[in-house]
């Protein structure tokens, strides 16, 4: 390569470096469009805001302070599950209070009005099989709406079904519509892009709190858009709905692609490889194999204490799953399923994540699983259905029926959810 040639290439990947350091090429986030062009959908509101950890601007700045520091009159805050803080570990009960730095109430969208603290559920596994699915517990009462003119929503969704923050936000706009309240949409990315898979959740047969209208398992839309889909399919009472976009953000960009910091969504999802996986691993958590809850890597360690992690690992791998390699693991979770003790598996590693499908990758890990220990897995029936939407699939694994024949049963319905879905995307 000639000297001049050289010179270019250095000036090249210097100019390209600097766009991504000074954050000419990031997404904006719709929080940070509204704060600069739409300040104006609230003026004179009284405003609640839905949000936890994740309602941050691009430079890291809380939701919550950017609206105060803008003189909106936030009266009111509201945690999904996790709460407002992202304190509280799956199913953990979150009591109404006034937050101490802000002097606002704080009201809990987990159960508060059904659930007592006495009645908390503090076992994981206590909740991962007596999930209460009673919708008026997920839906605000009347006396947590009282004043509120307008409501906001600005919260990272992973872009899976089985995740509760889009159920909390389809209850919240429901009550909303019924008590003339407008509903305000500040949009984030599908950190695992637009791709869909997995079979539709049957409605309303199947339908809970973690799996709560038909959309597919990994369902490749971003909040804003869900909301339109939802008010316009399967709201009774129409909210009075605004999103606002964000900017830059494409169907097949992944979160790492657009320049903006990742902040846990909740304890169990600490990075952007979790959420790549979580589509498929989620399942496990209608069974009795551990989905690595308790360790540093969940939903990418998986296993129990009668596998042995190296027949495993050896057989996934040689069915060359696109996308993704195994290798043999023994963990040992500090809480959740099989808690202090040694469990053999394996670890996920998503080699290349636009070839790799999470659905159909744990359905064949739940096969091999019953092919080498037969009668050793074992399921929760009505929390793993729950999960996956419908009955069928279960019945499915149990009689040994191919992963292939499985993924064909439910493809003509993805792909109509696929060619419906356009209507209500706001990117391309």
């Amino acid at each position: 390569m000639q000297y001049a040639t050289k010179l270019k290439v250095i000036f090249f990947v210097f100019v390209f470096n600097f766009f991504i350091v000074n954050g000419f090429c990031k997404v904006i986030l719709g929080v940070d469009v509204f704060l600069d062009k739409y300040l104006y959908l609230v003026e004179g509101k009284r405003v609640g805001l839905i949000t936890n950890p994740t309602g941050r601007n691009k430079d890291l700045d809380s939701t919550i302070d950017l609206l105060i520091s803008k003189k909106v009159n936030l009266v009111a805050l509201y945690g999904p599950e996790h709460g407002v803080r992202g304190n509280a570990q799956a199913g953990e009960y979150v009591s109404y209070y006034i937050d101490d730095k802000y002097n606002i109430p704080v009201y809990s969208l987990y159960g508060q009005n059904l659930i007592q603290p006495e009645n908390a559920i503090e076992n994981i596994d206590e909740y991962m099989t007596s999930f209460d699915t009673i919708e008026k517990g997920k839906t605000p009462i009347n006396d947590m709406l009282k004043g509120i003119d307008i409501i906001l929503i600005d919260i990272q969704d992973v872009g899976t079904r089985v995740y509760t923050y889009i159920a909390t936000m389809a209850y919240v706009m429901r009550s909303a519509a019924k008590n003339g309240i407008g509903f305000i949409v500040l949009d984030r990315p599908n950190p695992v892009s637009g791709s869909m898979e997995g079979p539709i959740l049957e409605y309303p047969g199947h339908s809970s709190f973690i799996g709560l209208y038909p959309i597919p398992m990994r369902h490749g839309m971003t909040i804003g858009e869900l909301a339109w889909l939802f008010n316009e399919k399967f709201l009774s009472s129409k909210v009075k709905l605004t999103v606002i976009p964000m900017k830059g953000w494409k169907r097949d960009m992944w979160f790492d692609s657009t320049g903006l910091p990742w902040v846990i969504p909740s304890p169990n999802m600490p990075s952007l490889d979790t959420a790549i996986v979580y589509p498929g691993q989620v399942l496990l958590e209608g069974t009795n194999i551990s989905e690595g809850r308790g360790t540093t890597k969940p939903f990418e360690f998986f296993g129990a204490p009668w596998i042995d992690g190296y027949v495993l690992a050896k057989k996934l791998n040689a069915l060359n799953l696109p996308g993704v390699k195994f290798r043999e693991n023994w963990f040992t979770p500090t809480f959740s399923k099989y808690a202090n003790k040694l469990c053999g598996g394996a670890q996920l590693h998503v080699l290349d994540r636009n070839l790799y499908k999470p659905f159909e990758t744990t359905l064949h890990i739940l096969e091999m699983i019953e092919k080498l220990y037969p009668g050793k897995l074992t399921f929760n029936n009505d929390y793993f259905d729950k999960l996956v939407g419908n009955s069928w699939l279960r019945q499915n694994i149990i009689d040994n029926k191919p992963v292939n024949n499985i993924v064909s049963s439910y493809s003509a319905d993805l792909n109509k959810f696929i060619e419906n879905s356009k209507g209500y995307m706001i990117y391309k």
